[in-house]
């Protein structure tokens, strides 16, 4: 129901875009010379306008460049747009993203009941999962990416292009196919020291999460080295690599002395109402 749900809701929202448009364009073959155009005409053609001129790269150079004198400015400017914008996204995307949640948290829930995600069921399965998602789910994505390419990521000449909307199979399936990866990966006695590599770091993964925050907003806020928008793609894998390095290596050492990532140790103790004993005897 969650993904059917979702799946109406983009298409929805792309075909109220061709709607618009389609309407903006009728109005606009209206010769006005010989036809006055009605008032409910005029707010169709200022509608496509406006849709076309929020989509243009003009209008999407002056937002992206807004966003980064916000971002790397002083604290006060770094706050008041992150601010906002935390704002719109709890409370805009809590609601319109639900169907979506509820879909992958479902599929977790089946997975784990039928051994899945604790590796015990067998690789068939996996190796189903994971040609049968893969396959499928990038085919997917390639059509609905290519469009967006095409049309130099502007909504509204992506809106005219697609018919249709199939980003939350596309995810989905790209989802199940990775996890059947991860897991024939797991299962694997080849890739055993990479999961011992990473155990520590999943073991702290409330503190990590916390902790690349840090590390990244120290590397791109403009009250640390200010490197947003600075960095062109292929250089933000080199401070992901960087965070992973530093997490690996600082979640290694900790656990060697301590039971718990500080964070964990909190929540753990928060959730019982009991300090929990910290240190490893």
């Amino acid at each position: 129901m969650s993904f059917l749900f979702v799946t109406i809701r983009n298409n929805r929202d792309l075909y109220l875009n061709k709607e618009l448009i389609a309407k903006g364009e009728r109005v606009a073959r209206i010769d006005t010379i010989k036809t006055k155009l009605t008032p409910r005409q005029k707010d169709d053609l200022d509608a496509m306008a406006a849709l076309k001129e929020r989509s243009g790269h003009k209008a999407r150079l002056k937002k992206s460049g807004e966003e980064i004198r916000a971002i790397q400015g002083n604290y006060h400017m770094l706050s008041s747009y992150q601010g906002k914008k935390s704002l719109h996204v709890e409370l805009y995307y809590s609601f319109l993203l639900t169907g979506d949640i509820l879909l992958f948290m479902f599929l977790g829930m089946v997975f784990y009941r039928n051994g899945i995600l604790s590796g015990k069921a067998k690789n068939k399965i996996y190796w189903a999962m994971c040609i049968g998602g893969l396959v499928p789910g990038l085919i997917l994505s390639y059509f609905r990416i290519q469009p967006m390419i095409e049309s130099a990521f502007n909504a509204f000449d992506y809106s005219k292009k697609v018919s249709i909307d199939l980003s939350e199979l596309s995810r989905a399936l790209r989802s199940i196919g990775f996890l059947g990866l991860l897991m024939l990966l797991y299962k694997s006695s080849w890739f055993k020291w990479l999961f011992t590599l990473l155990q520590p770091v999943g073991q702290m993964a409330f503190t990590n999460y916390l902790m690349q925050s840090f590390i990244c907003g120290l590397i791109f806020y403009g009250v640390g080295f200010g490197m947003f928008g600075k960095l062109q793609r292929y250089e933000i894998y080199y401070v992901a690599g960087l965070v992973w390095v530093i997490e690996i290596t600082w979640s290694h050492i900790w656990l060697k002395y301590y039971r718990f990532g500080p964070m964990e140790w909190l929540w753990r103790s928060l959730t019982y109402w009991e300090k929990q004993p910290m240190k490893i005897k």
